[in-house]
């Protein structure tokens, strides 16, 4: 059964690819490799953004123990599971919010500074909810993938080469092990700002943040070699061709976990690798062509990985959020929600 189609063409689908190849290339460095002129692709660029088929954002990555990650499931009251899931969606500790189906109404990826934090967002926030009847929370305790960083994989091998030499290439960033240095004042406006477009011009950022464009440049030079900022290009699920989020719970046992993630990361399907606490070990999320695909997957999953186990799955009803954007109902971006920068959302 089919959830959904793509509505992008191939111009489009190649040129998301190449900015999730070099976010911020400029129109003209890009027009060399795409074979369109640089006019040709920022009006491309502004009909995609503009409705709600794609977006670029920029939001902050923290390193050691300045970051913590959990995955929520939610029981609703059946009447009031949307109104819930909006609600969620316009917090700035979610990164992801998802109806589901399985034994939970919503499943939420959030992010907090740490245990204190998550635990206040819980039970301030999340549980006071109308709607929330129970919530069940799996710390998670290593991310192996950054979420919201796969591509799309549309352009040549030989296009990719291109446009990573006409760009320099991305700025290696630290292990991510690490602690980042602190934000300055202008590291947070200027997160801020490009949470919702990360091709905002250095000029503008400049009058936006009043500081100079050198200045601009500098910050973000800076902080992308350190590995504080991470880029991510998306387009809209619903229309991408992948529309079927899903969730897959699985038990590896504790010395095959390092070969079984080594394993995993290797396959197309596996976008977001999580060791977590609780009655499973492993979560992987993944986005699919289709609802059938996933029997396929699983099957996949555990020829690559013979020590897996899975112990469940949840299909995606309805995507509200991914990363800082808001999803209408219809699949198309809405808005953004400005990201908490000390909490340190990752991309």
């Amino acid at each position: 059964m089919h959830t959904g189609e793509s509505v992008l063409g191939e111009a489009d689908l190649s040129l998301i690819h190449a900015l999730q190849v070099a976010p911020r290339a400029s129109w003209t460095q890009l027009s060399a490799v795409l074979g369109s002129s640089p006019d040709t692709l920022a009006r491309r660029w502004d009909h995609l953004t503009t409705g709600g088929w794609a977006w670029s954002s920029l939001i902050v990555a923290r390193g050691g123990d300045a970051t913590l990650y959990a995955w929520i499931e939610l029981d609703c009251v059946a009447s009031d599971t949307e109104a819930t899931a909006v609600a969620l969606a316009g917090d700035p500790y979610t990164l992801g919010v998802h109806q589901v189906t399985g034994n939970a109404d919503l499943v939420l990826l959030v992010v907090c500074p740490d245990l204190y934090a998550l635990d206040a967002y819980l039970a301030s926030r999340v549980r006071r909810l109308r709607g929330v009847l129970r919530t069940r929370a799996q710390v998670v305790t290593r991310l192996h993938n950054r979420p919201y960083r796969s591509r799309i994989e549309h352009l040549a091998p030989g296009q990719v080469r291109l446009l990573t030499e006409i760009t320099g290439g991305e700025k290696r960033p630290r292990p991510s092990g690490r602690t980042h240095p602190p934000l300055t004042d202008l590291d947070r406006k200027l997160v801020a700002e490009l949470a919702g477009d990360a091709r905002r011009s250095a000029a503008e950022l400049a009058r936006q943040c009043d500081t100079s464009e050198s200045t601009v440049r500098r910050r973000l030079d800076a902080l992308m070699a350190a590995g504080a900022l991470h880029h991510h290009c998306l387009p809209a699920p619903r229309f991408s061709g992948r529309p079927v989020w899903a969730l897959v719970a699985a038990d590896v046992p504790p010395l095959e976990v390092a070969p079984t993630v080594a394993a995993l990361t290797r396959l197309r399907h596996t976008r977001l690798i999580t060791s977590v606490t609780g009655p499973y070990n492993l979560a992987l999320a993944m986005w699919l062509r289709t609802v059938e695909e996933l029997h396929e997957v699983t099957a996949t999953l555990v020829r690559a990985a013979p020590a897996l186990r899975i112990t469940g799955t949840q299909v995606s009803l309805r995507t509200h959020k991914i990363g800082t954007q808001v999803l209408g109902p219809d699949g198309r971006r809405t808005h953004h929600i400005r990201p908490d920068v000390d909490a340190g959302p990752a991309s």
